[in-house]
């Protein structure tokens, strides 16, 4: 049997993730089980984390397992990822003995690593998690580096738990103002996983250059055509908003300026006006609100938005902990 992976959403099947949300479901009504005993995982933090930490260290404890966090060039030594390079710089190890020898220790291997931010052409490749991927005798899960499969999960299951059937649901991944330019990894999961829920999805962002990656767009036209759902770029905020049912709110950089930030600021900080507030909601049909977070209050949301009984970010949030309890379950049962 082939070695599985969960890398990204897209290398699952749609049958496979309803699969992970049913079993998720079962771990929030009983948080306690078996499904680890004896087992073990490595995380590998090359960025910080305080709901990816937390949750995967106390769901592999909740099912019986042991986690083991490492970060990267802090308490463990700097890696290198390149082929063929001479080591003679900061990095101490190659990921050829690093991920081979943590196969040895543990059953599982997590890794968490951002985008450089200097070279889109470079960062789209995802070299670490894809370097874990090919050297790891053991299944890796993404924690997060140009995609979050795991948040997607959280995402899809707090919105069955207050929609129940998502196809053809209106849904609105919009873009938010943020101080500094952030990685589009959120957004192009939500994307991912509304269009593969069958979702009518629409993509809201200030101008063209915000739209995201064509890998992410092509492969979630794809799922919308195999699932019943749509999707459409605007950048007209009434529109968008109105008589939907789900707004997700995230910041992200617009690719054309990557590395070149400061290009891009003067467009971004022309649109502070994107945040998510009462009026814009009361535009939607009776819609509800999420977030990853962590989430700049009156910056990205209001208040009164982050406060409303239909703001779901902390259900979507606590949904991490079983998710992944289901995603590290399946993975060691199939390994």
């Amino acid at each position: 049997m082939s070695l599985r992976h969960f890398l990204s959403t897209q290398d699952w099947s749609r049958e496979e993730l309803d699969d992970l949300l049913v079993q998720a479901a079962a771990f929030k009504r009983e948080r306690l089980g078996h499904a680890l005993r004896g087992k073990s995982i490595a995380l590998l933090f090359f960025n910080n984390s305080m709901r990816t930490r937390t949750s995967f260290e106390l769901g592999a404890q909740q099912l019986g397992g042991l986690a083991i966090v490492l970060s990267p060039g802090r308490d463990a030594w700097p890696i290198e990822f390149d082929i063929g390079t001479v080591m003679d710089g900061e990095a101490e190890e190659h990921i050829a003995e690093v991920a081979r020898v943590l196969s040895r220790y543990v059953d599982l291997i997590g890794v968490r690593a951002f985008p450089k931010f200097q070279d889109w052409n470079l960062d789209r490749q995802d070299r670490v998690l894809q370097g874990f991927a090919r050297y790891a005798g053991v299944p890796v899960i993404n924690l997060e580096t140009i995609t979050h499969p795991c948040q997607e999960l959280a995402h899809a299951m707090a919105m069955r738990e207050r929609l129940g059937e998502l196809r053809g649901r209106k849904y609105v991944l919009t873009w938010t103002y943020h101080p500094r330019a952030l990685n589009t990894a959120v957004a192009n999961s939500a994307l991912l996983i509304a269009t593969r829920m069958g979702m009518d999805v629409t993509l809201l962002c200030p101008t063209p250059e915000y739209v995201l990656d064509p890998r992410y767009m092509d492969a979630a036209r794809q799922n919308a055509t195999e699932n019943g759902g749509a999707l459409q770029v605007s950048h007209d905020i009434e529109s968008a908003y109105r008589g939907a049912q789900v707004v997700y709110a995230k910041s992200w950089g617009a690719l054309p300026y990557f590395g070149r930030w400061e290009q891009e600021k003067p467009i971004r900080d022309a649109h502070r006006h994107f945040i998510v507030d009462e009026a814009k909601m009361a535009l939607t049909d009776h819609g509800l609100f999420s977030h990853c977070l962590p989430l700049r209050r009156n910056v990205k949301a209001t208040d009164a938005v982050m406060d409303a009984p239909y703001c779901m970010a902390i259900d979507e949030a606590e949904n991490r902990l079983h998710v992944q309890k289901a995603v590290m379950a399946t993975l060691v049962a199939q390994h």
